[in-house]
């Protein structure tokens, strides 16, 4: 789509409404026994399993890779009948160096498992465009069938909507076959009006998917910026047609948060949206206390650390 200036320069989000919806979403009873179980193992199969440190080694990205095609101990799928049904992650997201490591261990072990890689100066997005771009296209090469962009927040910041949906652009392009999800760093731009106008000039640029965070700003996740941001994707679909995915990043760690992303969703953008297709659940650690939950409903106890090693 071109750029609707008229439509970004027209948004205002009323901070009050949205607190208030968030807040009504978190209240929701979740699903209990077997209903929860059927939930947690639709959260699983959407998440971005992620490593992003400075000391990652193709090794812990190899576990990572076997942990991502095979999250859930088979014993545990065996007793819900889930076994042999292809439970997996939706990806595996690593830095654009660690994308051939990635895609090597994949490959070895028979996986057709989506490859997604950060790039364009994760996360501050403050290296020159050119770099930015290069790393996308590095990336691609590498085999990433998906691509995790930062924004620049300057121009966000500094309302130059035409210079971000230009910038963006040319990401989508340099991106080529491979998914764009497209990084807001919410916590970083200030109101949740500059949220709703960055989430519908990225729609606009073409991004696959908006994502809230890169997981290093102070302010991740929260379900006020969600609720903006999925009121931005339900607009736009009802305008062009085109349905764009969400995925809320860092700072998601429990089974139970994991519930109410969902629910969100469901409320919010309807059943359309509850698959990996268009929602991911971006982290590293949540899909350890998930296996813990599933291994809590099949036994009736919590399992010690070492019952549910990483691979």
């Amino acid at each position: 789509m071109h750029l609707d200036l008229e439509w970004v320069s027209k948004v205002r989000v009323n901070t009050q409404a949205v607190l208030k919806r968030a807040q009504q979403i978190q209240g929701r009873k979740v699903a209990k026994k077997q209903w929860q179980a059927a939930w947690l193992l639709k959260a699983l199969t959407c998440i971005d399993l992620t490593t992003l440190a400075g000391d990652d080694t193709p090794s812990n990205v190899h576990r990572l890779c076997m942990k991502a095609t095979q999250p859930m101990r088979h014993d545990l799928l065996k007793s819900m009948d889930m076994h042999g049904k292809g439970i997996t992650t939706a990806a595996v997201c690593v830095y654009p160096s660690r994308v051939s490591d990635a895609v090597k261990s994949l490959k070895a072990a028979n996986s057709s498992l989506p490859v997604a890689s950060v790039a364009t100066g994760f996360p501050a997005g403050q290296t020159p465009l050119k770099t930015r771009l290069e790393e996308v296209s590095i990336a691609v090469e590498d085999g990433a069938t998906e691509i995790d962009i930062v924004i620049n927040r300057t121009l966000a910041l500094t309302g130059q909507w035409a210079a971000l949906y230009d910038e963006i652009k040319q990401f989508r392009e340099a991106c080529g076959d491979a998914h764009m999800k497209t990084i807001l760093a919410v916590g970083e731009l200030g109101t949740f009006t500059n949220v709703y106008k960055a989430s519908l000039v990225s729609m606009m640029a073409g991004s696959d998917f908006i994502k809230t965070s890169t997981g290093k700003e102070s302010v991740n996740a929260t379900y006020p910026v969600a609720v903006v941001m999925v009121r931005a994707i339900r607009d736009y679909y009802l305008k062009t047609g085109h349905k764009v995915g969400f995925k809320p990043a860092g700072g998601i760690r429990t089974a139970q948060e994991s519930l109410v992303w969902l629910t969100l969703m469901k409320e919010e953008l309807g059943d359309d949206w509850l698959n990996p297709h268009l929602f991911r659940l971006g982290a590293s650690s949540l899909l350890a206390d998930i296996e813990r939950q599933i291994y809590h409903y099949v036994t009736g106890r919590y399992p010690a650390y070492h019952e549910l090693p990483m691979a």
